[in-house]
């Protein structure tokens, strides 16, 4: 079963230790700015949102890559960059339209590769914003939370009659 990394961005504490964990993983220093993972705050509702590679189904940095040096991993599901034909031409990076592809300090095009199957990230989330899931609990998870909010409008309308 394909599993996603899904983002709540409602558990979210904004604490950051998921870049601190993705750096101190991929880059062996504790320097958020080598994270795969970036946590932006949204000042208008005060959510911090983790934002990091959706691994989509039709990749638009794969599509976009003039060396073909972006590919899925068949056995994670991950969308990985082959560094040896990638030529830093960037595209991937300002194509990306959830900011997943990051181009690093060390100038070289970075993103979330699910830590072969077992990401950091979700190891360490303390709140549970970051789940390693498949398809059928984030369907679940969703239909939950709109039967939730469905619930809590239908208890207000029948205490205000």
């Amino acid at each position: 079963m394909k599993k996603f990394l899904f983002v709540n961005p409602e558990k979210c504490s904004g604490c950051r230790i998921c870049e601190i964990v993705c750096s101190l993983h991929h880059e062996k220093v504790c320097n958020p700015v080598h994270a795969r993972i970036q946590v932006i705050k949204w000042e208008s509702s005060g959510l911090y949102i983790p934002m990091v590679c959706q691994q989509c189904e039709d990749p638009i940095c794969e599509i976009v890559c003039p060396m073909n040096a972006v590919h899925r991993d068949e056995k994670t599901g991950a969308i990985l960059i082959d560094h040896e034909l990638c030529v830093g031409c960037k595209l991937c990076v300002t194509h990306c339209p959830f900011g997943g592809v990051i181009l690093g300090i060390d100038g070289q095009i970075k993103k979330c590769d699910l830590c072969d199957g077992d990401p950091i990230c979700v190891k360490n989330c303390e709140p549970n914003a970051l789940q390693f899931i498949d398809a059928t609990t984030i369907n679940f998870l969703k239909r939950k939370a709109a039967a939730q909010k469905f619930s809590d409008l239908m208890q207000k309308l029948l205490s205000a009659t």
